[in-house]
């Protein structure tokens, strides 16, 4: 690379995720006294507080587009909500404070808290249709995989791709009844399944990052779950496709009279049409993307990841923190 071609070298700009990861550190160790304590709501509450309190210390003005759910029922982290200092970049935001709820109350692995930012207006805007099918994979997918093809043939032209045999490859899928076919067609075709409990987000992370065991992740999922993956992918130059679909008739007429073509194969561009994207996540239990938050003499120690899609940059952050300023 000649020094003219270092555009990134030569005009070094802000990394806001390295300010976001903040505020996933805190609400990961916020909910570190209700790992498999039963109580869900508890741990998010926890995980909210500090994630909000975090935000507002990061100038920027962001628009929560996709949040804890409506204002009535989230006081805080409120789809419409404005966080941070209202100064700086207008982004649009898409807060998890624990993706994984349940994994946590349980003391299971693989809860996260996280954060995707894109620029304004950037992200996909479902017309609250909560579920679509989605289909993930690394760089390779692109022109190969496609959501509308039976996943034999998807996998069987993955793994050409991947020059893996079929019988190496492993597909990660959420644990449903509703997956059960879905299960039996990717065995039936000679790959192995990896089940997820939850959180098909770092699964489809994972799918998309080189070094790790899983090749794809498929299934239907929540909608705002895909454009929070997109937001990594576009750091990774991985590939998703997804489209929506309706749990009812109501919800079905409702994104009919949004202007949503329900058959349309949506993808990384349509879901998130900025490349300027940052995704943010830190570990609350130990998990395959990140380790959980853990106690090591009288630190607390975080693992986090930062995905730049404009810079095409893979940070991890690890971090100590005085215990007795937390717990």
């Amino acid at each position: 690379m000649s020094p003219e071609s270092g555009t990134l070298y030569l005009h070094p700009d802000r990394n806001l995720g390295m300010e976001l990861v903040r505020a996933t550190e805190a609400a990961a160790i916020r909910a570190v006294p209700f790992i498999g304590r039963g109580d869900k709501n508890a741990a998010d509450g926890a995980a909210v507080d500090a994630m909000r309190k975090f935000l507002g210390t990061v100038e920027f003005d962001g628009l929560v587009v996709i949040g804890e759910g409506e204002k009535d029922h989230a006081p805080m982290l409120y789809n419409g909500e404005h966080v941070g200092s209202g100064e700086g970049p207008a982004c649009d935001i898409a807060v998890d404070p624990i993706d994984g709820t349940s994994l946590t109350a349980a003391g299971r692995q693989n809860a996260l808290s996280m954060i995707a930012v894109s620029d304004r207006g950037s992200m996909y805007d479902p017309s609250a249709v909560f579920y679509m099918e989605k289909i993930v994979t690394g760089a390779e997918g692109h022109g190969i995989v496609d959501l509308r093809k039976p996943i034999g043939e998807n996998i069987r032209a993955l793994a050409k791709a991947k020059g893996k045999d079929v019988s190496d490859m492993v597909i990660a899928v959420l644990d449903r009844p509703r997956h059960q076919q879905l299960v039996e067609d990717i065995r039936a075709s000679g790959a192995g399944t990896r089940m997820l409990l939850d959180g098909d987000v770092a699964g489809g992370i994972n799918a998309a990052m080189h070094g790790t065991r899983i090749d794809m992740c498929v299934g239907t999922g929540g909608t705002p779950e895909g454009i929070i993956t997109a937001c990594a992918l576009k750091a990774l130059g991985g590939f998703i496709q997804g489209r929506l679909l309706p749990r009812d008739d109501d919800e079905r007429q409702r994104a009919i009279d949004a202007g949503h073509d329900l058959d349309r194969v949506l993808e990384v561009n349509d879901l998130v049409t900025s490349d300027n994207t940052y995704f943010v996540a830190t570990g609350v239990t130990d998990g395959q993307l990140v380790d959980g938050v853990r106690k090591v003499g009288p630190n607390i120690r975080t693992e986090s990841i930062i995905l730049r899609g404009r810079s095409g940059t893979v940070r991890r952050v690890v971090a100590e923190h005085l215990a007795e300023k937390w717990l």
